[in-house]
């Protein structure tokens, strides 16, 4: 039973903290202004993305501390939630979209780092974090290509 609550404890911690930084870190009207690629997916996609996606990252914690408790996962993942927590600020808050592409690209080889050190020592955590990988890929892209335009 104590799982179960450290299961919930993580996801819901990861979800509200994400939340909380989209809430206070809203793109905006100097977003709205900024030259986008025709790939620029429409605003309202990124909320339930992230939303499912912090529901994995949630998960893939919990089982870091309680099914790996290898300390180079952790160290990942706990990098990984720092990195992911600060592009938003970043981009949004401080308006530095270069700022923003550095942390972007630090988070994408951090999530590269955790797959490869997680395959081997918890396949079902490096298989969560694939579609984590994919859309922050996707949103790196993004990021050089607003970047790029504006």
């Amino acid at each position: 039973m104590a799982n179960k609550y450290k299961l919930a404890l993580f996801v819901c911690g990861v979800v509200v903290i994400g939340w909380i930084i989209g809430w206070l870190n809203i793109p905006g009207e100097w977003y709205a202004k900024l030259q986008k690629p025709s790939f620029n997916p429409p605003n309202w996609i990124f909320s339930p993305v992230w939303t499912v996606l912090y529901v994995l990252i949630g998960i893939v914690g919990w089982r870091v501390w309680t099914k790996t408790q290898h300390p180079g996962l952790k160290a990942l993942w706990i990098c990984q939630m720092l990195l992911n927590f600060a592009w938003s600020p970043a981009f949004f808050g401080m308006q530095n979209i270069g700022l923003g592409l550095a942390i972007i690209m630090l988070l994408c080889l951090n999530i590269v780092l955790f797959i490869g050190m997680a395959r081997s020592r918890d396949v079902y955590s490096a298989v969560l974090f694939v579609p984590y990988l994919g859309w922050v890929g996707f949103a790196t892209v993004l990021n050089i290509t607003i970047l790029r335009l504006n």
